[in-house]
């Protein structure tokens, strides 16, 4: 059975991860991290990340679970299960690291590892993750969010994004997936837990909501860390109470929380057989939803072709800036609603229904 509200959740997570990649890509003339304009955008992408790879953990788990329960127990159907996802998840890093290569204008070297990696990561574990019980698995949670206090200067504190991207032979590589690169395994394997534990709560939204008011106890907190130590309360990097790279504990706990919120919001009654929140007003996301990994590949595609072209040109003002980025953030509502009508099939999630057949 199809739940309306993931795919509007996943929908709405792609279309912040679209949004954040054209902001950094088009940036405005004049704009400092001070300004509203800046701040709302980096509160788009301080959740857009968090909530894609949870509610990407959840489907991977999801799967793995129902897979499992199906009777899928040997090593070779293990692996006829997840090398499809881990290879084709590794490819679409490799694809979308050509599309936005530094060499063009872009934010990517060839091989630096990404959110995708960590995906593939989260598959590679998944056989293992259904295996935990649910108090092992919020142990293990309790040890992501811990990790960047015991990390420390190790997780790179100090680094630039080009640090964070950039590797020298397979060590650093290895280094960049699993503690010190944009979306290293060790702690945003958290987002991927937390998935986890959403899926299992499903039918337990009152210990979802309390799970929820704990996380906005723990918000209010950094608010008055930030308020009475005079540091900022979130920035992308640098001396703040939440920051991004590396993603802080007090982020990853923060974040967590508004990505829970998101989904129990969206989720409105459907899980206890009602509809979800908006009901049909907002099902013009659920195609959106259902492709949400092309679109993430795609929007790389367009957002090379415009880091080329504007080499060496100036910025675009505040207002022609925000036109495009709003733009084309939204035209992948439409052009994913046509792409369900007239061509279902041809997706990277339809190319993986059909490894999976073949693996099987």
């Amino acid at each position: 059975m199809r739940l309306s509200h993931i795919d509007r959740i996943r929908a709405i997570a792609v279309l912040c991860m679209v949004e954040v990649h054209t902001a950094a890509i088009i940036p405005p003339a004049g704009m400092s991290v001070g300004d509203p304009a800046a701040f709302v955008a980096a509160a788009f992408g301080g959740m857009a990340a968090p909530l894609f790879v949870m509610i990407s953990g959840w489907a991977i788990y999801m799967s793995a679970s129902r897979r499992m329960m199906g009777g899928l127990t040997s090593a070779d159907e293990w692996a006829s299960w997840m090398v499809p996802r881990v290879a084709l998840l590794a490819s679409c890093q490799l694809l979308v690291n050509l599309l936005l290569n530094t060499d063009r204008g872009g934010r990517f070297e060839v091989h630096t590892p990404g959110v995708l990696t960590l995906l593939a990561i989260a598959a590679l574990l998944a056989p293992v993750l259904v295996r935990l019980g649910m108090e092992i698995r919020i142990f293990l949670m309790l040890v992501m969010i811990s990790s960047p206090m015991i990390m420390g200067d190790v997780s790179g504190t100090d680094w630039s994004w080009w640090d964070r991207v950039a590797s020298d032979g397979m060590s650093e590589w290895l280094s960049r997936l699993l503690w010190n690169g944009t979306y290293p395994a060790v702690p945003w394997m958290f987002y991927v837990l937390l998935g986890t534990l959403v899926y299992d709560l499903s039918d337990s939204p009152r210990t979802r909501e309390r799970i929820i008011a704990i996380g906005l106890i723990a918000t209010i907190i950094t608010l008055l860390i930030s308020v009475s130590e005079k540091v900022p309360w979130a920035l992308t990097e640098g001396d703040a109470v939440l920051t991004f790279f590396p993603a802080s504990s007090s982020f990853l706990v923060v974040s967590g929380f508004f990505a829970l919120l998101a989904h129990r919001i969206l989720e409105g009654e459907e899980s206890s057989g009602g509809e979800p929140f908006g009901g049909d007003k907002l099902s013009f996301l659920e195609p959106l939803g259902r492709i949400t990994l092309t679109v993430y590949v795609a929007h790389f595609a367009v957002l090379g072709l415009v880091a080329y072209a504007m080499q060496g040109e100036p910025r675009l003002e505040l207002v022609p800036a925000f036109a495009v980025t709003i733009g084309h953030t939204l035209m992948w509502i439409p052009l994913a609603k046509a792409h369900q009508e007239l061509i279902p099939e041809i997706s990277f999630e339809g190319l993986l229904r059909k490894l999976s057949q073949l693996t099987r």
